[in-house]
């Protein structure tokens, strides 16, 4: 509490003068002699009084007291009554003196009314009972026992500066959010960067918000319906009722105005009872507005604030739901659906805070007005009445209807949401393919849905605009009528009290829809939010674990079964008995589907577990088959949480044969990696991921296929180095398709079919037969070539020094192909683009005039001019009727009918003017979807490469529905405001000309405080955009990598990492909202100050030029010029911060395209390639310009129907061999010529489409199989049938009761990895292309299926030319010719018995494959 306090406190005179209590009239001087004694006597009551505050206060500020005395609440409660008694006392007796009575209490009435206000503030104060002192520590402190994870808070954020004023502001200071100004005037002086916006007070953050909300769930025994919402009002109760008295206060005083327009038209008529009367009618309405300006903007900032509150309660609590979720269910929701859960349901729980009073506020409001329209008009309310009723039930009825349609838009924005992000994430594939267009027309018939469910909903409410602004004129007009037909005089007073109570009913008759809109919107989130929270989560005790325990087992399972599905209505994993001892190798082998992977789940407690028992002893390491990389650097990605240590690190570096990687690599370790890892090979997010693991030095680890996307070398690298070096005497369980390695493990288990056949050791497992004897048969008869090469003379012993140099790894994509250039950074995602400064014009006439150009514009500012002025001719003709000289020849029927004329003028007006803002508003939002779909379309794989998905996503989800809904909705609100504002301006200063004088400094102080505010505001709004994606990347990312973080116990790390994002995005809506709140209490103000000395003009004037009809005119125009003003001000604002929106999809529906997808005149011949024939001339590739080259002058010839195998070791240049074939990179000289056409003259598709392209990571799209093997549907069923009875995939999918359209679900994750990619070979079997190129294609099947694709290959793709990147050696050695790329150039190009003849690269990794099982 600051020392102000006490100034407020002592300026509380209250005389007891005012005359509270009637007495007996005595003598003029005993009277006087009363008085001064009385006055004498509570004078120095009232320094006493003081004196006790004052001491009280400095009590206060010494002892950091958080809340005020008790007796000093109580006080100011007291003096609160005390003073309304006094004021109201006052306004009774001026109101009720004689012409002639002298006023000779005027000073004491004039402090009474004075002090009315200030005790209101004290009165909130005394409630709230808060001083505004917060001890950070302490508060720190108290959150923290809560929770541990509640002591997250960045270093130094306590320091003053780098928390909001708001934490510390005086109550004063809260009062009129002068706590905002410094952050205010540095926004005006410069943009607003980041790290300037200060952090939110301690109680505000997210941490402390999910402490709060997990205390307050309900517990099971209650049995909630909807948990959610239970929760929420338990957390949030008190401020809700806080801001429901803010809501009641405001409408107590709401209709002061109304109730004193006829004592204003009485005065200036000459009824006054004092010539002082009309200078206290003036004080009494300032007062009276001073409180509702007030009232109204803590109302706003509080429910905004409730509103971030609940949006940061719930993100947090979502996320670490998403930690929990189990397999099924997180299947059953969905990225994309969950990304509208963070990103549209929160937002819409938190945007209804505000409405959600209006709701049960209406009645009141409603009542309070019928109250007055009775007290003027008699029995004719009851017209009113009816008339409210009837547009009550109209808004009721829509309402529903809007429930309905924003339902079922939302649903269609889910499927939207889900099919852009599937596109995002497997952009490269649609790319190889050629399937931009069969994603843009599936992606373009989800938005046609929306749209049509979108249209309604608009035009919906679009009807309720029509029937709520015209019904004050209609409702008059009948209200009029029955009046005159029931004899009810009708004068200045009258007339101008009703429409001016019509007017203010017009607020809770127009939001009341809004209310019920956005509460019906709310239901459905809660609904939504509620389904999700309730979802089925990993059960803990599925596997017991202990970390310390004796014994010589460290895995054991007993009589397992197991299933994905939470129901276990089928059974994955049957009859399983594993025992693992501490410290052994065991290998998990088994044909494709045969259920490895889903073993190693099960251990992990990833699976349901329908009976038996898992006992787990220590923590565990899982590196899965599918990599998962963050968006960070290496070095975070190893590090994963843990503190560096250099050594350590410098080994696991080493032993995972990532040194070579790192030092091509311009920034080494601190080199960033894109999203998803998109910027690294297969082989060395593989490597990263086994990095990361044991780095985290665990008792037991689960590697899932470690070997798969890495060559012979390599992996025996890391089988001695890391598996059988660094990791021994740790538990290891390997799955594994590597047969070499198998005679080095301890226990070998064989599966199939969801179950253990066999185990034991390998020998043991030969002799009996079985499934690992057709394994093991399958890879010796792979290995036969093999071996007779390396048997061959000319190939050389390899040294270890040597086959370090010439290892090969997997090919790697386009990034890190990249030489080192001179100087650049070391990130790869570049920082979100942000423009600074105003909105340009620019946007604006690109939104207005995208649709309908200028015409479409004028139109519509042309009827909004016609409306208005037949708004103001209805109120010109009141006026001219009601006038004292007109009284004489009034003729009902006459004014009726003209009223009635120009109502119907004016409805007709509103319709066009509703009608054309929303169509127009709808054509530009389908045109700017388009637009931005078919730029990301366009865009070369660049872009994906550098741009977070969660970039691309956001402007699909915030930015898009922004335009959808939001800025048409308030273009149509700012357009009519601001003709209001002029309508009420022209209206003013006609009657009162004084008033003219001052609209100079009204408007340039407007302007002024606009600009100062809009510097900030708008900055703030472009950060909390920027903050927003990297909350909604963390969350997909973490979704899709949860078994990994799970492994390793990281729930808590990552939790608090999504509370740090979503702090940083918090700090950017709680300064934007608090912005609004100290622009809108100024602005108000100075339009209250500006109407009330416009009435003090109108008493002040003499009366031949003020006529008592154009006061009332006048003042029924004037009450509403302070919050129209500011609403004109504030909605051009929120327009403009919103069109931040229009600027960011701009951003993107521009990028930079990729070449044509096809050109007419050079469309290739239907058969092109016919022969498969392929010349490459000096081919040179830079990835951007003024960078070294990548491929230096390759110059080679294959003919038609060879098959061609490419190695080379990592950045030498074979992925990017294979994209500039795609052209997904472009050639920077040279040429590429496929059967005599040079493929850079071609259209995209035309090339892309007729080459085949099996690659590393097997993609499936959510769909069905049919949908999987034929996306764009040009094949019959029984194409499909025989394509997957060669892929091997017959009889699995001729399984499933659904056949073809068995469920595909988001990624495949309901397929094994083998699974997927046997039905990638089965697309490229459909397509007959004679071009074929595969990348690592078999490299996560076992030997028994990668024999049986290799003959499918053989028979299948006999005649056609084979371009494979292949690690595996029997599959090169199978190949007519081998090309050896090192460094961009070839280095050897001949036939494999050629290069083993001779020394050779080649033949130095054949012996390494050949020999890399021997000395293990």
């Amino acid at each position: 509490m600051s020392s102000l306090d006490s100034t407020w406190i002592t300026s509380l005179s209250c005389s007891p003068s005012s005359g509270l209590f009637p007495m007996e009239v005595p003598t003029q001087k005993e009277k006087s002699t009363s008085l001064l004694s009385l006055d004498g006597f509570f004078w120095v009551v009232q320094a006493i009084t003081q004196l006790v505050l004052v001491i009280l206060i400095i009590h206060v500020k010494r002892f950091e007291a958080v809340v005020h005395p008790l007796s000093l609440r109580l006080f100011w409660v007291v003096n609160f009554v005390v003073v309304s008694l006094f004021a109201a006392s006052g306004v009774t007796r001026l109101v009720s003196l004689e012409g002639n009575e002298s006023i000779s209490f005027m000073i004491d009435d004039v402090v009474s009314f004075i002090s009315l206000p200030v005790s209101l503030f004290l009165l909130i104060v005394g409630v709230k009972g808060s001083t505004g002192v917060i001890k950070l520590r302490e508060e720190t402190q108290s959150v923290g026992d809560n929770d541990e994870e509640t002591k997250l808070y960045d270093q130094g954020l306590d320091k003053p500066g780098l928390t909001t004023g708001f934490a510390s502001a005086s109550q004063f200071s809260k009062t009129f959010w002068i706590w905002l100004n410094p952050l205010l005037s540095k926004g005006y002086a410069s943009p607003l960067n980041i790290d300037e916006v200060p952090y939110l007070s301690p109680q505000h953050r997210a941490e402390r918000m999910s402490v709060i909300f997990e205390s307050k769930w309900p517990k099971s025994e209650e049995r909630s319906k909807y948990p959610v919402r239970t929760t929420l009002l338990r957390c949030f109760w008190k401020d809700i009722i806080f801001t429901a008295c803010l809501a009641v206060i405001r409408l107590s005083v709401m209709f002061v105005g109304p109730v004193l327009i006829q004592d204003f038209v009485d005065f200036t008529s000459g009824k006054g009872s004092s010539v002082y009367e009309g200078y206290y009618l003036v004080l009494i309405l300032l007062v009276a507005k001073f409180i509702e300006v007030l009232t109204t903007h803590h109302f706003n900032f509080n429910s905004q604030k409730l509103g971030m509150l609940i949006r940061c309660t719930l993100i947090t609590s979502l996320y670490k739901k998403g930690l929990r979720l189990s397999c099924s269910a997180r299947q059953d929701h969905g990225v994309g659906p969950i990304v509208n859960y963070m990103a549209v349901d929160t937002q819409q729980l938190s945007d209804m805070m505000l409405q959600l009073h209006a709701v049960w506020m209406m009645p009141f409001q409603v009542g309070i007005g019928l109250f007055l329209l009775y007290n003027c008009l008699g029995a004719s309310v009851i017209t009113a009445f009816l008339c409210l009723l009837l547009v009550l039930v109209f808004i009721v009825v829509t309402t529903r209807q809007n429930k309905n349609y924003q339902f079922k838009a939302m649903i269609s924005r889910d499927s939207r949401m889900k099919a852009v992000n599937e596109m995002l994430n497997y952009m490269r594939v649609i790319k190889f393919q050629a399937w931009e267009e069969h994603f843009n027309s599936r992606i373009l018939s989800f938005r046609e849905s929306e749209f049509g469910w979108l249209s309604k909903f608009m035009y919906s409410i679009c009807g309720n605009i029509i029937v709520l602004w015209s019904s004050p004129m209609l409702i008059s007009t009948l209200t009029f009528g029955t009046a005159l037909f029931l004899g009810v005089k009708l004068d200045a007073g009258t007339v101008f009290t009703t429409t001016t109570v019509f007017k203010i009913l017009q607020e809770p008759i127009r939001t009341f829809p809004q209310s019920m809109i956005s509460l019906s919107q709310a239901l459905v989130s809660l609904g939504r939010l509620d389904r999700y929270m309730s979802s089925r989560e990993l059960n803990d005790d599925s596997v017991e674990r202990n970390v310390d325990c004796d014994g010589e087992i460290a895995v054991d399972v007993q009589d397992g079964t197991f299933s994905w599905d939470d129901d276990g209505l089928e059974q994955d994993l049957k009859n399983i008995h594993l025992k693992v001892n501490k410290g052994e190798l065991t290998a998990i082998v088994g044909t494709v589907g045969s259920g490895k992977s889903s073993l190693l789940a099960s251990i992990l407690g990833e699976m349901h577990r329908i009976s038996g028992k898992v006992q787990v002893c220590g923590s565990t390491a899982y590196v899965a088959q599918t990599s998962w990389i963050q968006n960070g650097t290496i070095e975070e990605n190893i590090l994963f949480g843990l503190p560096m240590n250099r050594q350590k690190y410098n080994d696991v570096i080493r032993v995972c044969c990532l040194e070579k990687d790192l030092e091509m690599m311009e920034y080494g370790d601190q080199t960033e990696i894109g999203e998803r890892g998109i910027n690294l090979s297969g082989g060395q997010k593989q490597r990263i991921q086994l990095a990361r693991a044991v780095y985290q030095d665990c008792d037991i680890y689960l590697l899932d296929d470690v070997f798969s996307a890495v060559d012979a070398h390599t992996g025996t690298e890391i089988f001695k180095e890391c598996v059988r070096g660094a990791l021994k005497g740790k538990t290891i369980v390997l799955v594994t398709h590597q047969v070499d390695f198998l005679h080095n493990v301890d226990c070998i288990v064989v599966m199939r079919e969801g179950t253990i056949v066999q185990s034991g050791r390998y020998n043991d497992l030969l002799d009996s037969g079985l499934d690992f004897g057709i394994l093991v048969a399958a890879h010796e008869t792979s290995m036969e070539l093999v071996e007779q090469g390396a048997a061959m003379p000319g190939v050389p012993t390899i040294t270890k020094s040597a086959s370090n140099n010439n290892r090969e790894t997997n090919g790697e994509s386009n990034s890190l192909d990249q030489p080192k250039s001179a100087k650049g950074s070391s990130k790869l995602v570049k920082e979100e683009e942000r423009e600074t400064g105003k909105v340009s014009f620019n946007i604006y006439k690109l939104y207005c005039t995208e649709a309908f150009g200028w015409m479409g514009i004028t139109a519509v500012l042309f009827l909004s001019v016609l409306w208005q002025a037949s708004m103001m001719a209805s109120d010109y003709w009141l006026a001219y009727q009601t006038s004292v000289k007109r009284a004489e020849f009034f003729n009902p029927s006459l004014f009726i009918s003209v009223y009635a004329i120009i109502s119907v003028v004016s409805v007709l007006m509103i319709v066009l003017r509703s009608y054309s803002v929303t169509v127009f508003g709808l054509k530009t939002a389908q045109i700017f979807f388009k637009q931005i779909l078919n730029s990301i379309l366009h865009a070369p794989m660049s872009f994906y490469d550098t741009t977070p998905s969660g970039r691309i996503l956001s402007r699909a989800s915030t930015d898009q529905t922004n335009v959808d809904i939001f800025i048409p909705l308030f273009i149509n609100f700012v357009v009519a405001m601001y003709i209001t504002v002029v309508s009420i301006i022209i209206v003013t200063c006609q009657n009162s000309w004084p008033t003219a004088f001052l609209l100079i400094p009204l408007v340039w102080l407007n302007l002024w405080y606009r600009g100062y505010f809009l510097s900030t505001s708008r900055e703030l709004t472009r950060l909390d955009s920027i903050t927003k994606a990297p909350v909604i990347v963390h969350f997909s990312e973490s979704i899709s990598g949860v078994m990994t973080v799970r492994a390793f116990r990281k729930q808590k790390e990552f939790s608090l990492e999504n509370i740090r994002r979503v702090n940083s995005n918090l700090r950017m809506d709680f300064h934007n909202f608090s912005s609004n709140a100290w622009l809108g209490f100024r602005l108000e103000l100075l339009g209250s100050l500006i109407f009330c000395m416009s009435a003090l003009f109108m008493i002040i004037l003499p009366s031949n030029i003020i006529k008592p009809e154009n006061v009332g005119l006048s003042l029924s125009y004037g009450l509403s010029l302070n919050s129209v003003m500011f609403w004109a001000i504030y909605m051009s604002c929120f327009i403009e911060n919103k069109m931040v929106s229009v600027e960011r999809i701009k951003q993107f529906s521009n990028i930079p395209s990729e070449a044509a997808w096809n050109i007419k005149d050079r469309s290739p011949p239907p058969n092109w390639p016919g022969q498969g024939h392929v010349d490459i001339k000096d081919l040179q590739v830079r990835y951007r310009p003024n960078t070294p080259l990548v491929l230096k002058g390759i110059t080679l010839s294959i003919s038609g129907g060879e098959k061609i195998g490419v190695v080379g070791r990592t950045g030498s240049g074979k992925s990017t061999l294979i994209q500039v074939f795609f052209r997904l990179v472009e050639p920077t000289g040279g040429k590429i010529i496929i059967d005599g056409i040079d493929i850079s003259a071609l259209g995209l598709h035309d090339l892309r489409s007729r080459f085949g392209i099996i690659p590393q990571e097997p993609v499936l799209f959510e769909g069905t199989v049919r949908s999987n093997i034929d996306p764009t549907g040009q094949y019959t069923d029984d194409e499909i049938w025989k394509s997957l009875e060669r892929c091997q995939l017959k009889d699995s999918v001729a399984s499933k009761p659904e056949k073809l359209d068995s469920l595909v679900v988001d990624n495949g994750d309901n397929w094994s990895v083998g699974q997927r990619q046997l039905l990638c070979l089965g697309r490229v079997m459909l397509k007959q292309s004679r071009l074929l190129f595969m990348d690592e294609a078999t490299a996560s099947v076992d030997s028994q299926t990668d024999a049986v694709i290799q003959k499918i290959i053989r028979e299948d793709f006999s005649a056609r030319t084979i371009i494979s990147i292949a690690h595996r050696i029997p599959t090169v050695m199978d190949c007519d010719r081998v090309l050896v790329v090192d460094a961009g150039r070839v280095k050897e190009f001949d036939t494999p018995t050629n290069l083993l003849q001779r020394q050779s690269l080649f033949a130095a990794l054949v012996q390494e494959y050949a020999n890399r099982s021997t000395g293990l």
